[in-house]
């Protein structure tokens, strides 16, 4: 029994050599023009069937409580903006500029907006109201949701946890440690490796999105007056290494130092 874990933890570590060679996207100037290698063993397919029955059951729940709104001049507007930034996924991965793009705006007080596979972007009204967003800080919004979309992090993310889980298991059998102790390398697994690989996977997003409002023409300084609204909301606060998501301070200084390579992608969208 002992060999056969050893067997299935050694195929385990060939496929994460295999799967991490992966990218999904070529590299955005404001990385610096890196293609990051990816971690991706699950497939595209069973992370898309799952958002979109996410995303069918969230929608069909919204309506019935009178939260979806799919028509006015808010949606307008927000989905305008969409549509503008649309054609520029391309300058990362041909085929998202043919993804079936779709906003959904729910009526509700929190400040929020998220991305499922394949291009569905939620946004509550609560983001636009409470921060009171330009044009351009909803294209800085808008662009990095579309980026975790273009990068597909959720599948990333869960190919990571599920290698995670399986070497945690498998490494523990072998060991003959017991639950106590595989549950707690479960706790160090996710102060290592998880959250920082979410916060890793947020800071990328905020630069795709940074490349991709600029190519639309937004002016890409409106990611810093959104992260200075947000910080004031409250987001992005909290100690950075128990958390998700980067600081506000660190989001801003990260997206400072990308802005000279940004710039003139801006100026030059400006210019047609």
């Amino acid at each position: 029994m002992t060999h056969r874990l050893a067997s299935l933890f050694g195929a385990a570590c060939a496929a994460l050599l295999l799967a991490a060679c992966a990218s999904t996207t070529t590299g955005s100037l404001a990385t610096g023009g890196a293609a990051r290698s990816q971690l991706l063993l699950v497939s595209a397919d069973d992370v898309m069937q799952q958002s979109l029955k996410y995303y069918a059951e969230q929608n069909r729940q919204a309506r019935a409580k009178g939260e979806l709104i799919t028509s006015g001049a808010q949606f307008d507007r927000v989905n305008g903006i969409m549509r503008r930034l649309v054609p520029q996924v391309a300058a990362f991965r041909p085929d998202a500029a043919r993804w079936p793009w779709q906003l959904v705006l729910l009526r509700n007080d929190n400040v929020n907006a998220y991305v499922m596979a394949g291009g569905k972007i939620t946004v509550y009204t609560g983001l636009l109201d409470k921060l009171r967003l330009s044009d351009d800080e909803i294209a800085a919004v808008l662009g990095h949701e579309m980026a975790h979309a273009l990068r597909e992090h959720t599948r990333e993310k869960m190919s990571q946890s599920a290698l995670g889980d399986l070497a945690l298991s498998v490494g523990g059998s072998l060991i003959g440690a017991g639950e106590g102790a595989v549950q707690l390398a479960g706790v160090g697994k996710q102060l290592a490796l998880d959250l920082p690989f979410s916060r890793r996977m947020e800071s990328e997003a905020d630069l795709y999105g940074l490349e991709l409002a600029a190519r639309a023409g937004y002016d890409p300084r409106a990611a810093l007056t959104l992260w200075q609204k947000m910080a004031r909301e409250g987001g992005g606060g909290g100690p950075s290494f128990l958390s998700t998501h980067p600081t506000s301070r660190e989001r801003m200084a990260a997206l400072e130092a990308a802005m000279p390579r940004v710039m003139p992608l801006y100026e030059a969208a400006r210019r047609r």
